[in-house]
């Protein structure tokens, strides 16, 4: 199982009796500077989730942002909090990343030269593997033709070619369709990404885009490669703070560019800089909860 990183160091969890004082900037609305809310309890019933005044039958929550903002972990926390799905689409394009490797398309490190005739190869390879999420684990594990690859989607080879890969057009629209249908077979879902609110879902009636200070990002990147090399018992050298902070800032340009990087208009903007994983996650299901009563 894939371990997820916390935010940051210091307290997971806010002492009940105090609240967290956040600053949320909500697109075309200003500044939103109050203390949480104690939780409001949250029921699923007949398949239903009950907020305590009204209960809807379907809901997206789309979880957008830059690499190393914690979009992951906390679409998890918040999925978890509401009982709701998780859906990790930054697994579906590791895993194509991944298949490019296998089938010999790509070379470990190759970043360019995807000419016509690989692109079509790994459109080829990736429509006749069966992808698909095994929802009986937490959080869901992708599988390819049944082989579970959420940890060997992790490793160096293919984070280093995964934001070309996820680059290629008719890749995306191939995800956003899986996606999309997902979203048909998993009603109250939230799912995490990139595009997920302006592009796949933009319907959706709860957006989010988490932000963070470069270094800060690179930082929690760090922590990351650190704990997965012990995990891995390897002995890799890490790179420098400075060196992963630009390399975060090279993609988020060249995502950005590509229009793989997209903040929505109507999201709620949330700097996650100063704050810890638990106190993310206790924010966006305060708004989360509001917006769908």
């Amino acid at each position: 199982m894939t371990a997820y990183s916390p935010l940051a160091t210091g307290p997971t969890s806010t002492p009940k009796d105090e609240s967290v004082q956040l600053q949320v900037q909500v697109q075309g609305a200003g500044l939103l500077d109050r203390p949480l809310r104690s939780p409001v309890q949250v029921r699923v019933v007949d398949g239903l989730v009950r907020t305590g005044r009204t209960m809807t039958s379907q809901a997206i929550i789309t979880i957008d942002g830059p690499a190393a903002t914690g979009k992951t972990s906390v679409a998890h926390g918040v999925a978890k909090a509401l009982g709701f799905d998780f859906l990790d689409t930054g697994a579906m394009y590791r895993a194509a990343a991944l298949l490019a490797l296998e089938s010999g398309l790509v070379k470990p490190g190759q970043v360019d030269g995807y000419d016509r005739a690989v692109q079509d190869g790994l459109i080829g390879v990736v429509e006749r593997t069966a992808m698909a999420f095994d929802w009986s684990k937490d959080p869901p594990a992708l599988t390819c033709n049944g082989r579970d690859v959420m940890e060997r989607i992790r490793d160096d080879d293919v984070t280093g070619i995964v934001s070309p890969i996820a680059g290629i057009p008719a890749l995306r629209a191939i995800m956003v369709a899986k996606q999309r249908q997902i979203a048909v077979d998993h009603p109250r879902l939230v799912t995490e990404g990139r595009d997920q609110g302006a592009i796949v879902f933009p319907g959706a009636p709860v957006k989010f885009f988490l932000d963070a200070d470069p270094m800060i990002r690179a930082k929690r990147r760090r922590d990351q490669m650190l704990c997965r090399r012990n995990h891995l018992g390897t002995s890799e050298p890490v790179p420098t703070l400075a060196t992963i902070a630009q390399q975060l800032l090279d993609r988020d340009a060249a995502d950005a560019s590509a229009g793989r990087l997209l903040r929505p208009g109507d999201a709620i903007v949330v700097d996650t800089s100063a704050l810890n994983f638990q106190q993310v996650v206790d924010c966006l299901v305060e708004h989360a909860r509001r917006l769908l009563d």
